[in-house]
């Protein structure tokens, strides 16, 4: 089996969270396409994705610490130094078989390579460029709202935020949901409605609100020039 993937994959699942209930993928609605990274191969995007754990350094480490030449370690796992070396340094992406073997030689579990918290406290940046748009329902023609993950590559996040976008609507053309959590909304501009426990309330650039994401909610644009956008921040439940 080859040593470095080459197939395309998937980007990490941007939609299951606690903005929206429902499960999205790219779609081009009303005639308008939503862009994503166009010029990213799939080969990028694993190596995207995967470089934030680190996975060489985290294997020379253990290499080090057992001290253990690369040339012995080739010899338990069955791969060449060289390309223990490559994978070291990351110019190589394991596959997970192959990431198996290194781990049964040392002793440790698959996760030991997915966990950064052994290295350094979190710190992941979102390009602009590389955000996706969502719209809160792909089978709806009039979207109530599209939505950027902004931190879709981090694992082990404690809350969750998007940019939401809210085109002009009625509140026909809208729909309640709710979440396990509390929510913050930060209007950065135009005019945005939200509508909770009954009632509802006109929020204008500048305006926050914090609430309790398990009452039903829903958003509703108010303005054309500009369109309504907010920052959007939603936490788990407390235990």
């Amino acid at each position: 089996m080859n040593n470095v993937i080459s197939e395309e994959i998937c980007p990490p699942d941007q939609t299951k969270s606690n903005f929206i209930d429902t499960e999205l993928l790219g779609h081009d609605i009303s005639g308008t396409k939503l862009t994503s990274m166009e010029t990213e191969t799939g080969e990028q995007t694993i190596r995207r994705v995967l470089g934030s754990y680190e996975i060489g350094l985290k294997l020379r480490q253990l290499r080090l610490r057992k001290k253990i030449a690369l040339v012995d370690l080739g010899k338990h796992t069955g791969l060449s130094a060289s390309m223990l070396s490559q994978l070291e340094n990351g110019k190589l992406i394991p596959t997970l078989p192959t990431l198996a073997r290194v781990a049964m030689v040392f002793d440790v579990g698959l996760d030991h390579f997915f966990s950064d918290k052994r290295l350094r406290k979190t710190f992941s940046i979102v390009r602009a460029e590389e955000r996706l748009k969502f719209p809160d329902r792909p089978d709806s023609p009039i979207p109530g709202y599209f939505f950027e993950v902004l931190a879709f590559g981090t694992s082990d996040k404690s809350l969750s935020a998007y940019l939401g976008e809210f085109p002009k609507r009625n509140w026909k053309e809208v729909r309640d949901h709710l979440h396990d959590g509390s929510e913050f909304v930060h209007v950065v501009e135009g005019v945005l409605a939200i509508h909770y426990q009954s009632e509802d309330h006109i929020l204008r650039a500048g305006d926050s609100v914090y609430f309790d994401a398990s009452e039903a909610h829903s958003y509703c644009g108010q303005s054309d020039n500009p369109v309504a956008k907010a920052i959007i921040v939603t936490t788990p439940p407390r235990m």
